[in-house]
């Protein structure tokens, strides 16, 4: 039986999923491991390009977007593995990724799924890699802010339990979607993801059901890159409408019947947060429209082979970016790794270091076999 079937659902993002296909073929180590690749429609010919370019990958093509359920789903039931490793497209694993949470796995049965250390682009720790159940008592605390203010208390700061302790493997109760390793097993028990989530939710909707069925869900402190928002419009009204929705199908499915009295104000809860975020919204889009200064050219410091800082030079004089190999003065705005040069651990392993330095700097890379820098919203050749 094959150890680790990764599925990957992609929707218009073709150079971030090349990335992260490379990651993963990196971080498979000794053990056997597929991969499915579920297009849902993409427009950019997102399949055309990566099937020669990763002929190991099974790809699994759809006429239409599906969802995030289905499209998973879709994949599961051809999955082969001990373990099913749901990934988010914009992520990177490193070369100790996979073992480190098959060990884990193997080594606690009681365990039906398993989380990792989420960072983003700019070396912080996304608080997201752990979360508790989103209950009534929960969702409340984290939308008045009591979970802002009270972050550590095991009561008001629920939502995220950041009273665990990172650096440490822990029993949580919420997996992202982003990276969630599950149990074949607990699968099979549990059922797949529900599809009446199209997208947002589903993964809590899981996670509390492997819970329900005497499963534990645990968090192991292995790092991964997650730019979080590539793989999604965030920007777009439809997110809004999606994310929150999927808040209120939740409720409804899980906790309407304990909490009837509760229902309508949790809903107009929900709607009044959904109604903020619109606003906010729109007032972006208005000040985007304002007159501005002239932008500062942004700097890339980029390390890496002298061949291939030729060729990062290149990139970053072709599209307007300050080309650095070393410090000038000024922070830089990228610090750009030649991913010849470092392994993707190694990469991720100094960004998480300068980020507790202080740095502000984003993480780009360089692979010099596709000439291709990728940087957290922006891809360049």
């Amino acid at each position: 039986m094959t150890d680790l079937s990764v599925i990957i659902v992609s929707y218009n993002v073709r150079y971030y999923l090349e990335q992260c296909l490379h990651s993963v073929f990196a971080s498979r180590g000794k053990h056997d491991v597929e991969v499915f690749v579920v297009d849902n429609n993409s427009t950019d010919d997102s399949v055309e390009y990566l099937r020669p370019r990763f002929p190991e990958v099974h790809f699994i093509e759809n006429k239409e977007n599906l969802g995030f359920s289905r499209a998973n789903n879709q994949a599961i039931r051809l999955a082969q593995g001990r373990y099913v490793l749901l990934l988010n497209p914009d992520t990177i694993v490193t070369e100790l990724t996979f073992a480190s949470c098959i060990d884990y796995l193997d080594q606690h049965p009681e365990v039906g799924a398993t989380g990792v250390a989420m960072y983003g682009a700019n070396g912080r720790f996304a608080w997201e890699s752990r979360r508790g159940v989103p209950t009534p008592w929960a969702s409340f605390c984290k939308m008045v802010g009591l979970t802002t203010i009270f972050p550590h208390s095991r009561r008001f700061g629920h939502y995220y339990m950041r009273y665990l302790d990172r650096a440490e493997a822990n029993y949580i109760e919420v997996i992202s979607g982003a990276f969630n390793m599950l149990r074949h097993e607990a699968l099979d028990q549990v059922g797949l993801l529900d599809e009446t989530f199209f997208m947002y939710g589903e993964d809590i909707d899981l996670s509390f059901r492997l819970l329900q069925a005497g499963w534990k869900n645990a968090y192991v402190p292995t790092p991964i890159l997650h730019y979080k928002g590539e793989s999604t419009q965030k920007s777009s009204y439809r997110y809004v409408h999606i994310f929150y929705q999927a808040m209120l199908i939740f409720f409804d499915k899980h906790f309407r019947r304990r909490y009837r009295l509760l229902s309508l104000i949790i809903r107009l809860a929900v709607y009044l947060r959904a109604g903020v975020d619109v606003l906010k919204r729109a007032w972006s889009r208005i000040l985007s429209r304002l007159p501005k200064r002239e932008p500062e050219i942004e700097q890339a410091l980029c390390i890496g082979c002298t061949a291939s800082l030729q060729q990062m030079q290149d990139i970053c004089e072709r599209n307007g970016l300050r080309f650095l190999t070393e410090m000038d003065g000024k922070a830089p705005m990228y610090v750009v790794y030649d991913l010849s040069s470092y392994t993707y651990g190694e990469v991720l392993s100094q960004l998480i270091d300068d980020a507790g330095k202080g740095s502000t700097a984003s993480l780009g890379t360089y692979n010099p076999k596709t000439g291709i820098m990728i940087l957290p919203h922006d891809v360049f050749m």
